[in-house]
C-alpha cells in the first residue's frame, strides 16, 4: 500500500498499510516509542482501503481487511482512520493469533503478579487498568491478555488504551494524558491512553496471574465468589481462539480457573472500584 507503519506490540509485529497518509501519520505519533518487528518481518497485516477506488478523495471512507478480515464489516470514515486501524490490528489478532490463549480481558501487574479483569463493554475494565496504571501498577493491556499455554503466565499486550465516553474525564481527572479523542464514533466517544514507557519496556516480560475479576461499572458494591466451572464458561465465551486451539486451549484455560480466584464485583464509581481492587488484591 501506498502508506505504512510497522509496530510490534508485545509478542506480536504488524504492518498496518493504508491508502491515505492520516491513519499511518496517527499510528505513527500514537505508537512512538515502541519497537518494530524483528527484520521489519510482521506476524499480522492490516490494509484500510476504499471500497470503490473513487471513495478514496469523495466522501473518503476506509475499509479494513488483512490477513483475517469479515466480510460485512462496514467502512468507518477517514476522519475516524485510527479507529479503523486500531479496529483492524485487533481483528487480525482475534482472528489470526494462535501462540496464547486469548482473553478479552484487560491485565495490570504488581508485585509480579497479575490481575486480570474480564467483561462486556461498557463494565469498566479498560477504565479500571488505566487508574491502576496511572496508580504504579504496570500496565499490560486493556484488549486480549496472552496466556501462555506452556505454563498459564500472562503476556502483556500493552497498545494504546481505547478508552470510551465518560472513561475519557475519569483518566483526565485522574492525570493521565487522553489523546487523540474521536468523537462521533459506532462506539460513541474514544480517547486513546498511550502507556507509560517503563509499561512498552517490559513488553516482554511475563508475570503469573493470582486474581480474576468479572467488574460491573455502575452497580451497587458487591463481591461474589464465583465458582471454577462458571469463570471456565465466561471465559470461553471472552476467547477469540479458544475453540481453534483444541486441547491446548482446554488445558490453559482449565489450569487458569483451578488455580486463580475468580470474583464478580460491583461498583458505582470508579473510587469505589479502585478501593475494592486494592482490598481484594490484598486479600488474594
Amino acid at each position: 500500500m501506498r502508506h505504512r507503519h510497522s509496530v510490534k506490540v508485545g509478542p506480536v509485529g504488524f504492518r498496518i498499510g493504508s491508502a491515505w497518509r492520516g491513519p499511518v501519520a496517527a499510528l505513527h505519533s500514537l505508537y512512538a516509542d515502541y519497537p518494530t518487528p524483528e527484520d521489519d518481518i510482521p506476524d499480522l497485516t492490516v490494509r484500510l482501503y476504499p471500497e470503490r477506488p473513487w471513495r478514496r478523495w469523495l466522501r473518503p471512507s476506509v475499509a479494513i481487511s488483512g490477513d483475517y478480515w469479515l466480510p460485512d464489516a462496514a467502512p468507518l470514515p477517514l476522519a475516524q482512520g485510527l479507529l479503523a486501524a486500531e479496529m483492524g490490528m485487533n481483528l487480525q489478532v482475534a482472528l489470526g493469533w494462535r501462540r496464547h490463549l486469548l482473553l478479552h480481558c484487560s491485565a495490570v501487574e504488581r508485585d509480579g503478579r497479575v490481575l486480570l479483569m474480564s467483561g462486556a463493554s461498557g463494565s469498566g475494565k479498560s477504565t479500571l487498568a488505566t487508574l491502576l496504571a496511572l496508580a504504579g501498577w504496570r500496565f499490560l493491556g486493556d484488549e486480549f491478555a496472552f496466556v501462555s499455554l506452556d505454563d498459564g503466565s500472562v503476556y502483556p499486550f500493552p497498545r494504546a488504551a481505547s478508552l470510551k465516553n465518560e472513561a475519557v474525564a475519569a483518566v483526565r481527572a485522574a492525570g493521565g494524558v487522553v489523546g487523540p479523542v474521536l468523537e462521533d464514533t459506532p462506539k460513541g466517544r474514544i480517547g486513546y491512553w498511550r502507556p507509560p514507557a517503563h509499561a512498552i519496556a517490559r513488553m516482554a516480560e511475563a508475570a503469573p496471574p493470582r486474581l480474576l475479576l468479572f467488574p460491573r461499572f455502575g452497580a451497587p458494591e458487591s463481591v461474589e465468589a464465583m465458582a471454577p466451572s462458571e469463570a471456565f464458561v465466561r471465559l470461553t465465551q471472552a476467547s477469540t481462539n479458544y475453540v481453534a486451539l483444541g486441547q491446548a486451549g482446554f488445558s490453559a484455560l482449565t489450569r487458569l480457573v483451578q488455580t486463580v480466584p475468580a470474583l464478580a464485583i460491583g461498583y458505582p464509581d470508579s473510587a469505589t472500584g479502585l478501593a475494592m481492587v486494592d482490598r481484594l488484591w490484598g486479600e488474594a
